[in-house]
């Protein structure tokens, strides 16, 4: 895993450094975007959306403020993820670990989560954004059910960007509620143990239809998959970024991107 050097706090120039103008700026980033449309696009893209509280923590701010600089980064992932012609795009958001923090906490991402949905939904229409939920819903609040519900039915015929956001989500649960979809079709007599095969396993996971991810980024430069999508990442490329989440801008995704280009993909062969 690698990390370009960009993301992380940006403060101001070094002295005697003179600063890019905006003008500049959005010229890079518009030959950026050019450049890798140019090229071979990752299909999938999955995020590992850390740093948050970290981010908070630097600024002596509290935690939640962290979180809701998250939700705008998020936004700003999605909307660049639709510009570049990205077709899939997975967030983690909410793992199945996350119950065990401090209860105001869960509570507040869980308020923020509803609302957030709620606001984002128009856009996401307008977009042509085709939301799915992965993980355990089952114990979220009523409030987010139904949120996520009213968006997923509300954008399931969006033929643009998929966006795979995973709540109450672990790899290793996911894996299995899929060896007991897997058993209960063994036990009613429709699949013979003896001819499972890979496909019948991806079938029975939380991304059935779903390409595996062809890139993963994580960002604050922690270099673990976190419980997330084990099977799916078999052979994804991974990327981990120093940047702290609420850092991560759209430029970072076309970075990101370019960096995953460069590299080539052997699946085990030569």
């Amino acid at each position: 895993m690698t990390a370009p050097s960009s993301g992380g706090d940006r403060g101001p120039p070094a002295e005697g450094v003179v600063a890019p103008s905006p003008a500049t700026s959005v010229a890079e980033d518009a030959a950026l975007l050019e450049s890798i449309q140019g090229q071979p696009l990752p299909s999938h893209v999955a995020v590992i959306m850390d740093g948050n509280g970290r981010w908070a923590g630097m600024r002596n701010l509290p935690r939640v403020a962290g979180h809701r600089e998250g939700v705008k980064a998020a936004r700003e992932t999605v909307r660049a993820a639709g510009r570049i012609g990205i077709q899939y795009l997975t967030l983690y958001a909410f793992s199945s670990e996350n119950w065990t923090r401090p209860a105001a906490e869960v509570d507040f991402l869980m308020r923020l989560l509803e609302s957030s949905v709620d606001e984002e939904l128009p856009e996401l229409v307008q977009n042509n954004v085709c939301l799915r939920i992965l993980g355990e819903t089952n114990s979220l609040s009523s409030g987010v059910r139904r949120s996520i519900e009213r968006a997923v039915h509300a954008t399931q015929a969006n033929t643009g960007l998929t966006l795979l956001i995973a709540l109450n989500y672990g790899g290793r649960r996911e894996l299995v509620r899929a060896i007991r979809a897997l058993a209960g079709r063994v036990v009613r007599g429709e699949l013979d143990p003896y001819a499972i095969e890979e496909t019948d396993v991806s079938g029975a996971l939380d991304t059935t239809g779903v390409p595996d991810p062809d890139l993963l980024i994580r960002t604050s430069g922690e270099f673990r998959l976190s419980n997330f999508l084990l099977w799916q990442v078999a052979y994804t490329e991974l990327l981990v970024l120093p940047t702290l989440w609420p850092d991560f801008s759209p430029r970072d995704l076309c970075l990101a991107v370019a960096d995953y280009q460069r590299r080539t993909r052997r699946f085990g062969g030569l």
